[in-house]
């Protein structure tokens, strides 16, 4: 295709119209307009110096580019709400944390479905295709995985030529504890050493038996109908049982269930282990867990939408037996649904009519988890204890867990090079790395990630609402600067929604958009920009 100087033919235009008498009011008409300023939310350089310096590296090629950016640094808490529950943004960078349970392709794809895109939904970019969204319908009812891995391919390159967010870089996971006060630890690729088995498997090495964690963000809420940050549900799933936990290796393990057993291709039967109580001595039985269930569809809780969508029915068949009745096959719901929906006790949950309007203060904490939920004292400090009449009770070697939130990173390492954390439930930031690696006192742990950092367009808004300008973006942005300079080399640039690490699922294949400002102004010419005399992009 031809690239037409759109500032020539505008003056060619312009020439035209003097001739034939037009006015001047006619001929503006015609004026080419400024594209719309980006906005570009960030976390605050406390929280995450890394998102924070990321920023302004994209908001420095994009200005080259001729876009008018501004940064926004939004506290952590604040980003999520305008992200999630409000779709309130231009661009944003925020990341997803590689949890155990996202080694299967099902949540990552899941962030680019159209159905997930209403508010509070985990597709805020507003990501809409209609392919897409039938194939990931198709890998859900897909048993054989050679066939559901040709899918899952097949969707990350169907998606990736259209940029609906650039995947900005995998961030090792570098972590670090204290080894004179505890030892056991197994870290967990995406997970590092705070995990759901970290507490569980600790063996205290002193006096101490109350294991502390420290980091630089409280969870967002202790509502598990609301809260959407790896923070709240890192804490929960202490004090929350669920019918299957995930091993490190993603193997389905059973826990509050006793055994899952496949009916046929739409029915799954669990029965309950026998004996188990909440924390406040209640017995746990079939009628909780169907409650449970239906009490999410009927909430309409948007962050586990995709995980309950082959949901039909619930049906109790006993005192420790129910089924799951699904709509559809589904290759993902015995092992990854049943491993994140928490056991909710029917006697409190039932007179709550609506869980959105609960506020902290109100929101229960009785779970039948290994933990028993004890104090929140919000920005500072939160604890629990081990629940001695859990089934796992015995193989605890901890009295409880204690999590100190910190200003920032900075706290969190100082906290654990005096002796007042054991382990550290975030990334060390590079500079602390080697520092730590010279304390005797200190084990250092690197473990890849599949979660990524991403910077998702909101594709509702000006300019976003063009491919051409999203990919422009995407070319136009360094990452490799990224991974070199701010993460030290730690880090892999990015690709697609499901990490390299994860190399059955991930298409090694799909386009890069590797940093070339050539190749980004090229696009946006061939799509009918231009630049006005102060560089500036007109269309």
């Amino acid at each position: 295709m031809k690239t037409i100087n759109n500032n020539l033919f505008a003056r060619k235009l312009l020439a035209g119209a003097v001739g034939l008498g037009l006015s001047t009011l006619a001929v503006s008409a015609t004026a080419q307009e400024p594209v719309a300023p980006i906005n570009l939310m960030t976390t605050t350089e406390s929280y995450d110096p890394i998102r924070y310096e990321a920023a302004f590296i994209i908001a420095e090629r994009w200005r080259e580019l001729g876009f008018e950016v501004n940064v926004q640094p939004t506290e952590f808490s604040t980003a999520l709400e305008r992200f999630y529950d409000q779709q309130d943004f231009d661009a944003t960078i925020l990341g997803w944390t590689g949890r155990t349970d996202r080694l299967d392709p099902q949540f990552f794809l899941s962030t680019l479905d159209s159905r997930q895109s209403n508010l509070g939904g985990n597709n805020p970019g507003g990501y809409d295709n209609p392919e897409f969204d039938a194939l990931f319908d198709e890998q859900s009812r897909e048993f054989d995985p050679d066939a559901r891995q040709q899918l899952v391919q097949e969707m990350q390159e169907l998606y990736k030529s259209d940029v609906p967010l650039l995947i900005l870089f995998y961030r090792d996971e570098v972590v670090a504890y204290n080894n004179e006060a505890f030892e056991g630890f197994n870290p967990m690729a995406g997970e590092g050493l705070y995990s759901e088995w970290g507490p569980m498997e600790a063996v205290p090495l002193g006096e101490r038996s109350v294991l502390r964690i420290g980091g630089p963000q409280e969870p967002d809420n202790l509502n598990p109908l609301a809260s959407t940050s790896v923070w709240g549900w890192k804490w929960m799933r202490l004090y929350y049982d669920r019918l299957v936990r995930l091993s490190a290796d993603v193997e389905p393990l059973p826990w509050a269930a006793e055994s899952v057993d496949q009916v046929d291709d739409t029915t799954i039967a669990v029965t309950l282990r026998e004996g188990m109580t909440f924390h406040d001595g209640e017995p746990v039985t079939a009628e909780d867990v169907a409650f449970t269930f239906n009490y999410y569809l009927d909430q309409d809780y948007s962050y586990f939408n995709s995980y309950l969508a082959a949901l039909d029915s619930i049906e109790q068949i006993d005192d420790l037996t129910v089924h799951f009745h699904l709509g559809e096959p589904s290759a993902s719901f015995a092992s990854i649904t049943l491993s994140q929906i928490p056991i909710l006790p029917k006697h409190i949950w039932e007179e709550i009519e609506d869980a959105s309007t609960l506020s902290p203060s109100d929101t229960p904490t009785v779970g039948s988890g290994p933990f028993v939920h004890e104090r929140f004292d919000r920005g500072e400090f939160m604890a629990l204890s081990k629940f001695e009449d859990h089934f796992h009770a015995d193989e605890i070697a901890v009295d409880g867990v204690e999590f100190i939130i910190y200003a920032d990173m900075e706290g969190v390492y100082t906290g654990l090079q005096t002796g007042q954390i054991d382990v550290t439930a975030w990334r060390m930031e590079p500079g602390q790395i080697g520092l730590a690696e010279a304390e005797e006192h200190l084990n250092v742990v690197n473990v890849p990630d599949f979660g990524y950092y991403h910077l998702t367009f909101n594709l509702r808004r000006e300019p976003f609402d063009d491919r051409a300008v999203r990919r422009a973006l995407a070319m136009a942005s360094d990452r490799e600067r990224m991974v070199n300079v701010l993460l030290d080399g730690r880090g892999e640039v990015g690709a697609s929604v499901i990490a390299p690490v994860n190399t059955f699922w991930n298409d090694p294949f799909v386009e890069r958009f590797p940093f070339d400002m050539d190749a980004a102004r090229a696009e946006l010419e061939e799509a009918g920009y231009s630049w006005d005399s102060d560089g500036r992009l007109v269309k």
